[in-house]
């Protein structure tokens, strides 16, 4: 038969926008949104979704034009998910933890015409615009002219585009210097929302709580997934333990997700006890350990463990839970759900390769680089060809993780390329980290690594060697980095040593750092 998909008349593009306008339709006075005594069903998410659309279109943002968010997790960063795109526009979430030159750098980079903040950062986003030549619109989401415009302004239709064009750009967190623009399509997104829906086996009763940030690729594209079924979001506007836990059993919270650092915190509360029904939660951003994994079941939560990138959408793979494991003791378990798995049901299968892109054999011993392809894995990121490129060598998209494949073909985790710290779920680039230390005048020598830590997963540990004659405090040192970089990217342990060790051509031994990351002092 001649002609494209594109030219059917019964084509309709794939957009997670349309997951909002169904709903507002079918679960129409459902409760979408909860945030403290704030209710609101999915037909008014629907009708605020459309004012801002038109309001955004009325202040110059037109197809293709980027709006950049730093919100926390309230109701406003939920509804932007849908109205800058709905808009014609692409959003651009930031991360809320970063520096004002961070904040600066992305805004600048990514060309943004409006900011949407709120009270609590408003001095933070001023700051960084007043660095910038083009400076955006800055729009505040608690403010009165937002709330006017959203309550009571003027609605239209959600423009979709089409299904390959951009609907976000999410910056990572620098893992090699400057943050790079990863580019996500609605295309993506919405085949990505599909496989959560699957996995995380949501439905119109289930009630998910936001402990992972909506910044984080697009909470991991639970945004679109739970309001896709119907299912009600509960905005948790910063992390409190205690108060998770009264949501949890006030709100029957069914799902959350988070970093093994967040779900540490809330198994460790005061307010932890046993639940007597499932709570479905799902972690990822760094390997859970089986520990944690234990300590989770006895409270009656079923752990999943997810793995991917911010260029995969999110997770792309899950630890799939196996009926013939139930069998087996706690700890057999709790190992084998701590591997990072297999592709979601909208991805190509995940592949462990040699340097010439070749298979691993499946023993689970080979180690290679873990590589994928698909729907869900970014187009590229924004106004960086020669990254694209060399992310996308061969054809398939190269994570920097090092892995093994298991016989059932489940993969694990064994290393990793770069040298990044990953302390809460946020990527840390030990070369920015050098970068800020080595700038003060008495350091010669800096070298960085990550230092396990039992809340965090792991802190940035440095090793400092000074110049001659010269006296300075750890506590000093990290006054000096914390003027450069975002207060997490601060090295927690401070080590000064006389020299680094180095290969024989003068490279940093790392490895040799890392053994002594369990001893060193400050």
């Amino acid at each position: 038969m001649a002609g494209s998909l594109d030219s059917s008349p019964a084509h309709a593009p794939l957009s997670p926008l349309r997951f909002l306008q169904r709903s507002g339709d079918v679960w129409a006075d459902r409760t979408a949104v909860g945030f403290g005594d704030t209710r609101l069903t999915y037909a008014a998410l629907l009708a605020r979704a459309e004012r801002i659309a038109v309001a955004l279109r009325g202040f110059g943002v037109e197809t293709g034009d980027r709006v950049a968010t730093l919100l926390p997790n309230v109701p406003a960063m939920l509804e932007l998910h849908f109205a800058i795109p709905g808009a014609g526009g692409v959003i651009v979430p930031m991360n809320t933890r970063l520096s004002v030159a961070e904040h600066a750098y992305i805004l600048e980079h990514s060309g943004a015409r409006c900011l949407v903040t709120c009270a609590d950062f408003v001095h933070l986003a001023e700051n960084a615009v007043s660095t910038l030549d083009d400076p955006p619109r800055v729009l505040v989401a608690d403010g009165p002219e937002y709330q006017t415009l959203a309550a009571r302004g003027t609605g239209g239709p959600l423009q979709v585009p089409s299904e390959e064009a951009l609907l976000a750009i999410t910056y990572t967190s620098g893992t090699t210097g400057d943050p790079k623009g990863v580019m996500y399509t609605h295309r993506g997104a919405y085949l990505q929302s599909l496989g959560v829906l699957a996995e995380a086996r949501l439905d119109c009763s289930s009630a998910y709580l936001w402990t992972l940030p909506m910044f984080h690729c697009s909470g991991w594209a639970f945004v679109w997934a739970v309001t896709a079924i119907g299912a009600r979001h509960e905005c948790l506007g910063s992390l409190d333990p205690a108060e998770a836990w009264r949501l949890i059993r006030k709100r029957g919270i069914t799902h959350l997700c988070g970093a093994p650092t967040v779900i540490t915190m809330l198994v460790e509360s005061e307010e932890a006890q046993p639940l007597d029904r499932l709570l479905d939660v799902f972690v990822g951003g760094a390997p859970p350990t089986p520990a944690l994994l234990e300590r989770a079941r006895a409270l009656g939560h079923r752990l999943t463990h997810l793995y991917g990138l911010t260029e995969t959408y999110g997770p792309l793979a899950v630890c799939a839970r196996r009926p013939e494991w139930e069998t087996l003791s706690d700890g057999e378990q709790a190992v084998l759900h701590s591997r990072q798995g297999v592709g979601s049901v909208v991805t190509e299968p995940l592949r462990v390769v040699d340097a010439d892109l070749r298979d691993v054999p499946r023993d689970g011993e080979t180690v290679g680089e873990v590589v994928m392809r698909g729907n869900n894995v970014t187009i590229g990121y924004y106004r960086d060809p020669e990254a694209t490129a060399a992310a996308f060598r061969g054809g398939w998209f190269h994570s920097g993780d090092l892995a093994v494949m298991h016989p059932d073909g489940y993969i694990e985790l064994r290393d990793r390329l770069k040298d990044i710290v990953i302390s809460g779920g946020e990527n840390i680039s030990t070369i920015e980290v050098e970068r800020a230390l080595a700038a003060h005048p008495h350091v010669l020598e800096v070298a960085v690594v990550g230092h396990p830590d039992d809340r965090w997963g792991e802190v940035p540990q440095a090793f400092v060697v000074l110049r001659r004659d010269v006296v300075v405090t750890a506590e000093e040192l990290q006054q000096f980095a914390g003027e450069r970089l975002a207060r997490f990217k601060v090295p927690r342990e401070i080590e000064f040593v006389e020299s680094l060790p180095r290969t024989a051509t003068g490279k940093v031994q790392k490895f040799v750092l890392r053994t002594l990351t369990r001893t060193a002092r400050r």
